[in-house]
């Protein structure tokens, strides 16, 4: 069997979305209100239904409502497919200095659409982000849109999320079986490992970023639907799950930084990715200094009991932890330090080391 990737695969997003982060409430799956089981008396104000729109939304009506966001998500994928195509062919893309064999841009169009997938799905996931924090943190006085109408936008970029990514895995897996030489059943067994089976993919990089990678695909699926069930399961649990959804952007952008051969080198477009974190680290801060809810607000000192004491340490620590993540994303985007790797000599046939 050849495999014609074996050294980094392209930039995920959300395979996305999503990192050990101090717990907040964004991502794929819609934002905390009172419709979505608040308490009136816990600081929740019930947002008006829209005409038309069900009591409590259901997946159907999202599906239904998503087609206008997914269509500008295609459109969006398209024109990123257009430009790493052109500078493929060009031979200006790290992607060409990391692998000199995929400068055959025809011979791997699947492949370089995986990746456009791939940047559409963190872009989606990022702006998922935002809407969450955005929604479930202090609005601000003048929004473009109404908060039911924020909040269904969050709901539908968060399906339109999931749909990248896996549309991002599955080309990937795809373009393994397409240059495959062994018998289709074969091809596609072992496309299926390496591409969807953590520790499946064992080439250089790949050995930690594929995993990470996968770890966010399969958190964000059923992250990002728990919201339609959450009147079975209850509130609160799932309100404790949905904060978890912060963890599937962090490991997208982890697995792109490490692994997106597009940010490969030092370089002003891997910065752009770490300035791109910092509305988000921000909009976390405020979400902790500020949360809607009057039972998550920090007391003035510690209570008298045990638990109490524990919520109150973990809350500071929080506050502090999202501190310290703005802090060093200031200092990585100032720096220009931001993890990548030294840009090699023009000639990379013998000197770069591709693991």
């Amino acid at each position: 069997m050849t495999n014609p990737l074996p050294t980094p695969e392209p930039a995920a997003a959300a395979e996305t979305p999503g990192s050990a982060a101090p717990a907040t409430e964004p991502g794929p799956a819609s934002v905390t209100t009172a419709a979505d089981g608040a308490a009136p008396d816990d600081g929740q104000v019930p947002a008006p239904r829209q005409p038309g729109e069900p009591k409590r939304p259901t997946l159907r009506s999202d599906l239904r409502a998503s087609w206008p966001d997914g269509l500008v998500a295609l459109v969006i994928t398209a024109a990123i497919f257009v430009l790493l195509y052109i500078r493929i062919r060009n031979k200006t893309s790290s992607t060409v200095t990391v692998m000199p064999f995929m400068a055959d841009a025809g011979g791997f169009w699947m492949y370089f659409l995986s990746q456009a997938f791939g940047w559409s799905a963190l872009l989606w996931a990022w702006g998922t982000v935002i809407l969450g924090l955005m929604l479930s943190g202090p609005r601000p006085g003048r929004l473009p849109l109404s908060a039911p109408r924020l909040e269904r936008l969050h709901r539908t970029t968060s399906l339109n999320t999931i749909a990248l990514i896996v549309a991002h895995a599955l080309l990937f897996g795809a373009e393994l079986v397409r240059h495959d030489t062994a018998s289709w059943n074969s091809a596609v067994a072992t496309a299926f490992v390496e591409a969807l089976v953590p520790g499946g993919y064992d080439s250089g990089t790949g050995r930690i970023a594929m995993p990470i990678g996968q770890a966010a695909l399969y958190l964000a699926i059923p992250l990002g639907l728990l919201f339609y069930v959450r009147h079975r399961i209850g509130p609160k649990t799932w309100r404790v799950l949905h904060r978890c959804v912060i963890v599937v952007y962090v490991l997208s952008v982890w697995h792109t930084l490490l692994y997106g051969t597009n940010v490969w080198y030092d370089g002003w477009f891997r910065t752009s990715v770490w300035l791109l974190q910092l509305p988000i680290a921000a909009l976390l801060l405020l979400r902790l200094m500020r949360p809607a809810r009057r039972s998550e607000k920090l007391p003035a000192r510690p209570g008298a009991t045990a638990g109490a004491r524990t919520g109150w340490a973990l809350r500071v620590g929080g506050r502090l932890a999202a501190v310290a993540v703005l802090a060093a994303l200031i200092a990585v985007v100032a720096s220009g330090s931001d993890g990548g790797r030294s840009t090699p000599p023009e000639d990379t046939s013998s000197t770069h080391n591709h693991d």
